[in-house]
């Protein structure tokens, strides 16, 4: 039988052992990083580099064949595709001469230019469909996406 000074002993030693696990496994963890990554999104656009340069709103979806979460963005964005919004693809793969000259550095790139080609809005990464599609209608018709219902991530410029 254990006596009571010999419990407090091993206690005491049991919680020192798992402090000095603790501090080595905080000592291998990297340190973070010391500025968030930023991704470039272009200000504007040439409109004849895309298709339907005549329709009054471009969604310009940069994308990577290797990429997962660009799949689920452009099958998003491409349900938008209308009289009024021209919806493009810009695999990197296809498209490598678009991705240098908008500098294009993550994907999925999700942009919305006027007809001037203009950047609107902007989704880095994956947008929801919702935030996605509630964008695109305020820009085209502001006013449709009542009061307090925040976009989502979507940037506006």
């Amino acid at each position: 039988m254990i006596n009571p000074m010999e419990r407090l002993l091993i206690a005491v030693a049991l919680v020192a052992v798992a402090a000095i696990a603790a501090a080595l496994i905080q000592r291998r963890r990297p340190e973070p990083p010391t500025a968030p990554i930023t991704y470039r999104v272009p200000s504007q656009l040439d409109r004849d580099d895309f298709l339907r340069p005549e329709a009054p709103w471009l969604l310009a979806v940069f994308t990577s064949a290797t990429c997962d979460s660009c799949r689920g963005t452009w099958e998003k964005a491409s349900l938008l595709d209308s009289a009024e919004v021209a919806v493009h693809e810009v695999e990197v793969g296809a498209e490598p001469g678009l991705h240098r000259r908008y500098q294009i550095d993550g994907v999925p790139l999700v942009v919305i230019a006027d007809e001037q080609g203009v950047v609107r809005a902007s989704f880095v990464g994956p947008p929801t469909a919702t935030d996605l599609w509630a964008t695109v209608a305020e820009l085209r018709e502001p006013g449709s996406v009542p009061d307090g219902c925040d976009h989502g991530q979507g940037h506006h410029a």
